[in-house]
């Protein structure tokens, strides 16, 4: 006959396998329909210019994604809290699957309605795969509601791993569906009223694979126990935001996710351009390059970062990695410079690498795992400076914020870029250099609440960190 401790023993043995088994269900819905967003990245550029107009438009589709989740991520963080993570899951992932259906068809459309009628239907299709690519925020609070607060930066360093993954096998996966075999083979298969060209594929796959996360998150994510949020908080867009920039813990943190996002997104955008006039690399070895670091976001993310949160606070966690950007994005452009001051002799151990591109290897690992330690120690201080109840409606904020970085970010960059290819890339650091001093503000403010004796006067009333 067992004893009540071991009867606890057992419940506490069962729930830690129930938590386990949710966490991976949760980050096997966002592999999937990451997946299924990476599928496209390598034909969009090319189905935009099929219909004969400016690559112009290839900027505005992305801030069109960009722009409708900034909207939607706060909105979808708020309704999770109030209706649950599950369904505004399944929600999302649903209208994920219309929206790359749209998308696939948008070539079929031209002859009906020209290529204004086209083209609105891409960009529909983009705004609303971005309002639904909001559940992110509902996915990062679904992790909160599950794992301890001693384990979130781990947990959530996961997230980040799961994105780079995604974008790791998702590229790869759209430029096979989208060969030539794939495209003749689709055609031998499918019914005649399917349309299979290397646009429409990869866009069917990417339905398809929303399809699929919808129904795992169906059958094997139940929702989680929680605190539920009331209406009381949040309300629109706009008042999330006033609220969440009135909050003095919250305040600093949206901040910082939109000036990063600002940095980094821009010299995403400009990083294609420098390789290829500074470098002579073609599109397939930008490819590789951009596979190098999805890898190591994985590992950063799901491994180092884990690793090291064990042993770290959230804030420094994030002061670190900052501080690590800021040297990668100061040294990046630079990179072929540098690799013959200082790597010429060791490159020569490496006969398949010249010193330019061992330098260029090294800064794109320090950026790399700049980012990875910033974005998972900044996702963790959110989640201790929100209440319990509110981390769907504190996350979709940052989101919104970071979405919002993302819109602004790329069209500044890319503008700037014409004038010295370095200057991006300079930029970005310096926008790093405030958000390095912004984060250090943050820390010293946690360890100065740290350090207050229990009892004392001073301990009446301190903020949440």
């Amino acid at each position: 006959m067992s004893t009540p401790r071991s009867a606890t023993v057992v419940d506490a043995a069962a729930g830690e396998v129930s938590r386990r088994r949710a966490l991976l269900t949760v980050l096997g819905v966002v592999f999937i329909d990451l997946l299924g967003f990476g599928v496209i990245i390598p034909v969009l550029p090319f189905y935009v210019r099929s219909f004969g107009v400016s690559d112009v438009f290839i900027g505005l589709l992305a801030a069109s994604y960009s722009l409708t989740q900034f909207l939607f991520a706060p909105l979808l963080g708020r309704l999770s809290d109030e209706r649950g993570r599950r369904p505004v899951l399944m929600l999302s992932l649903a209208g994920s699957a219309v929206a790359w259906l749209i998308f696939g068809l948008g070539e079929q459309l031209q002859g009906p309605f020209g290529t204004v009628g086209a083209l609105g239907a891409l960009f529909a299709a983009r705004m609303l795969a971005g309002a639904m690519g909001g559940n992110i925020a509902t996915a990062q609070a679904y992790i909160t509601d599950i794992t301890p607060k001693a384990e979130r930066a781990a947990a959530l360093g996961l997230i980040g791993a799961t994105f780079s993954l995604g974008f790791v096998f998702g590229p790869a996966l759209g430029g096979l569906v989208a060969s030539d075999p794939a495209v003749a083979l689709a055609r031998d298969i499918l019914p005649g009223f399917v349309p299979a060209t290397v646009f429409s594929l990869p866009s069917f796959l990417a339905a398809a694979l929303s399809l699929l996360a919808l129904l795992a998150a169906a059958r094997f994510l139940p929702e989680p126990d929680r605190q539920r949020g009331t209406a009381a908080r949040g309300g629109g867009l706009v008042s999330q935001f006033r609220e969440a920039l009135t909050d003095r813990d919250l305040r600093p943190l949206v901040l910082v996710f939109l000036v990063t996002s600002v940095a980094f997104s821009g010299v995403q955008v400009a990083f294609i351009p420098f390789v290829a006039d500074i470098y002579g690399y073609d599109a397939a070895a930008a490819g590789l390059l951009l596979t190098y670091i999805g890898v190591l976001g994985a590992i950063n993310q799901g491994v180092v970062v884990r690793a090291l949160s064990r042993r770290f606070a959230d804030t420094r966690l994030a002061v670190g990695g900052a501080a690590v950007l800021l040297v990668a994005l100061a040294t990046l452009p630079f990179a072929p410079e540098l690799g013959r001051a200082l790597l010429d002799g060791p490159a020569g151990a490496i006969p398949v690498l010249g010193p330019e591109l061992l330098a260029l290897l090294l800064s794109l690992a320090l950026l790399s795992a700049g980012n990875g330690l910033l974005n998972v120690g900044i996702t963790a201080m959110v989640s201790a400076a929100a209440d319990e109840s509110a981390q769907g409606s504190a996350f979709g904020v940052t989101q919104g914020a970071g979405s919002l970085g993302r819109t602004l970010g790329p069209p500044a960059m890319t503008a700037i870029y014409v004038l010295y290819y370095w200057v991006p890339f300079l930029t970005g650091a310096v926008l790093t250099v405030g958000v390095l001093g912004a984060l250090v503000a943050v820390a010293h403010r946690s360890d100065a609440f740290e350090s207050i004796p229990p009892g004392s006067d001073s301990d009446s009333g301190p903020e949440r960190l």
